[in-house]
């Protein structure tokens, strides 16, 4: 993306032949992998020959401008409406208004090219028998793409947009990053405001991006970061992309081992992580091995978090329509019924404590690495638990994302090899609270040495041959 946005300025692309490969390769690839709810196209042509318009008058809006950019559907866009791939959502919910980061990514210049994918109301699995496409893995389509941020993970893979705006609450961001090879970045909570996105659980609700590398990740969140009064968690932290010279040298690292490479995780994994700590190490980081406080505990605790602030929304609804919920959702968000009052309460006490031991860890290293998930992502088929129930424990098994949303920390995941199988393996990189400069400087310093990012699915190569 942020190549693209220097041959802009050099001349030797327009935004228009941008947002036209993007819509070629949407074409061929949407019908197979389903990243798309609803495309833009005509606005996006308008956009594009306004940015073209813009630049070649010396109107510069930033980094951004003139790049293709697909919107998670559960953030409100004035082009459509926002379904949170529900049967039950309103449609009239924020109907011909704009999100608060749609807003600041429309003033940036940036073409907004349609809504893509998700899970309902960003939580459960997908059904093959729910009126919406089913995500597939732009690396193998039997296999799922990760969600809830599915369509931006395909999209920015596939190429049909350079950078893609999705939501994280237990994994949202970082999973589809991981399954799709592409790098996604979960800020500070409270850095990004959040208005005009359909809730799931606000106290750990965040707004991110998924992109090609670091990089671009940090130059979405500058646009999208800083104050809003209409989001009374969002603080006054604009972000600016740091400098970047590849140089670590004095880095402190710790490891995380424990609980990330149990019996059953891909045997590729070790190798790959270990591999990928090395070339931090040759950068001139120090690594040393560290334990996550309260693990367990924590991600206990953000399960019943997220189940019972999504059941206190839904409850109603519910109870009226309880079969125009898909299994999925309402499998998991059932789930909040069996949490008491005392139970949510002490799950946040659980939070604010694990908080004030992760900053004890980071007293003592500067970033945290461990994988985002133990293997590459499973196949479409493995969703399905007895009677064709979406089995969200395949994710529980998979995924190290849940522990770092009961806590305020910026989390990025970055693309560090393959499974045997020829699947996306992924790291994850936590810094302390705003300290997202400092995660994207050591991914941007990795990634200038290793190049995963820019590795490309070879089913997108063959649907574009």
């Amino acid at each position: 993306m942020t190549s693209a946005a220097a041959a802009l300025r050099a001349g030797t692309v327009t935004s228009t032949g941008l947002l036209e490969a993007a819509i070629a390769a949407a074409d061929r690839g949407d019908p197979v992998y389903g990243a798309y709810l609803r495309r833009f196209d005509d606005a996006a042509r308008e956009s594009a020959a306004r940015a073209d318009a813009e630049l070649a008058a010396g109107r510069d809006r930033g980094p951004l401008h003139g790049i293709p950019v697909g919107i998670k559907d559960l953030i409100a866009t004035a082009e459509g409406p926002t379904t949170a791939q529900s049967r039950v959502h309103d449609r009239a919910w924020w109907a011909k208004r704009d999100a608060t980061v749609v807003t600041r990514l429309e003033a940036a210049g940036a073409v907004l090219t349609g809504k893509t994918t998700t899970m309902e109301f960003a939580c459960g699995l997908p059904e093959a028998a729910d009126p919406f496409p089913m995500p597939r893995n732009p690396w193998r389509p039997e296999h799922w793409a990760g969600g809830s941020s599915s369509g931006a993970g395909i999209g920015v893979a596939t190429g049909m947009f350079l950078a893609g705006i999705g939501s994280d609450t237990a994994g949202s961001v970082r999973m589809p990053a991981a399954f799709c090879g592409v790098s996604g970045l979960m800020p500070t909570y409270g850095r990004v405001p959040r208005t005009g996105c359909v809730p799931l659980a606000p106290s750990v609700d965040r707004i991110g991006a998924l992109a090609r590398s670091a990089r671009d990740c940090a130059a979405v969140l500058e646009v999208l970061a800083g104050p809003d009064p209409a989001d009374p968690e969002c603080v006054s932290a604009p972000f600016r992309c740091p400098d970047f010279d590849g140089d670590l040298t004095g880095l402190r690292i710790g490891v995380v081992r424990e609980g990330h490479f149990p019996e059953g995780c891909d045997p590729a994994l070790d190798g790959v992580f270990s591999a990928a700590l090395d070339v931090l190490t040759g950068l001139g980081a120090r690594a040393r091995e560290v334990v996550l406080p309260y693990r367990a505990e924590l991600t206990t605790a953000v399960v019943a978090v997220v189940t019972s602030e999504a059941l206190a929304r839904h409850r109603g609804e519910l109870s009226r329509r309880w079969h125009d919920y898909g299994r999925g959702f309402r499998g998991e968000v059932a789930h909040g019924a069996f949490v008491s009052g005392a139970d949510y309460v002490q799950a946040q006490r659980v939070r604010r404590v694990a908080q004030e031991a992760v900053n004890r860890v980071f007293a003592d290293v500067d970033v945290i690495v461990c994988p985002t998930a133990t293997a590459g992502a499973p196949r479409v088929a493995e969703l399905a638990g007895p009677g064709g129930v979406p089995d969200s424990g395949v994710l529980f098994r998979l995924l190290t994302t849940p522990y770092w949303n009961g806590l305020a920390n910026p989390v990025l995941a970055v693309p560090m090899g393959f499974t045997a199988d020829g699947l996306p393996l992924s790291m994850q990189l936590a810094g302390r609270r705003f300290a997202e400069a400092e995660l994207v400087r050591v991914g941007e310093a990795y990634q200038r040495v290793t190049g995963w990012q820019l590795r490309t699915p070879p089913v997108a190569a063959e649907a574009a041959a």
